[in-house]
């Protein structure tokens, strides 16, 4: 089976807890107004990968903790999400998930696969971006209505401390020449001071 990503990152501080791969799937039905990640809306543009020659490439990174699934939206392809984490579960490597539904409206569902997510997701980061509610002062979040929930014990030893945590940007430059920037913060004052510096 295939999954329908954007791109991958085998491996970053700054999307979760510890070093994590992160996966950016492709495909939002959701289409929050200022989304910074609008590129990742259409399906149709992304790149498929079979599942298990991704999982593979995860396996094949040392020293990471977990994977993080974000995008695009993750519930939109939940069984190929759902399948590409359970290997990664096989092999002790917790799953964070950003999504932007609420958790409620995800339990609600009839779809038997983004229940099977949910059931081997560590943390839930939920909730729609709303630009009026942007705030950084949490980590990974984007605005103040995006709730964590702790789905697992994995990461209920966060919840309390979870404020000590900063937000940070890992800033790579690709072969081909381009910025490749993932974290959370404030994107559009990092870019100004990337140029700023460079030119």
């Amino acid at each position: 089976m295939e999954i329908v990503i954007n791109r991958y990152v085998k491996k970053t501080s700054v999307e979760g807890p510890g070093n994590r791969a992160c996966i950016w799937v492709q495909g939002c039905p959701i289409k929050c107004d200022g989304c910074i990640n609008e590129h990742m809306w259409n399906i149709d543009k992304g790149i498929s990968m079979d599942i298990i020659d991704l999982s593979n490439i995860i396996l094949s990174v040392e020293g990471i903790e977990g994977i993080t699934i974000l995008g695009g939206e993750p519930f939109y392809q939940p069984q190929a999400v759902y399948l590409l984490c359970k290997i990664a579960k096989e092999h002790n490597l917790s799953i964070v998930v950003f999504t932007g539904y609420t958790i409620d409206k995800l339990q609600q569902s009839d779809d038997k696969w983004v229940h099977k997510l949910l059931s081997i997701t560590d943390l839930l980061i939920d909730g729609p971006y709303i630009n009026k509610y942007q705030d950084f002062n949490r980590p990974w979040i984007g605005s103040s209505n995006q709730r964590y929930h702790y789905l697992s014990h994995r990461y209920k030893y966060l919840e309390k401390s979870i404020q000590n945590i900063k937000n940070g940007f890992d800033i790579r430059i690709s072969p081909q020449g381009e910025i490749l920037i993932n974290g959370m913060g404030d994107i559009n004052k990092l870019k100004k001071n990337i140029f700023k510096n460079i030119l």
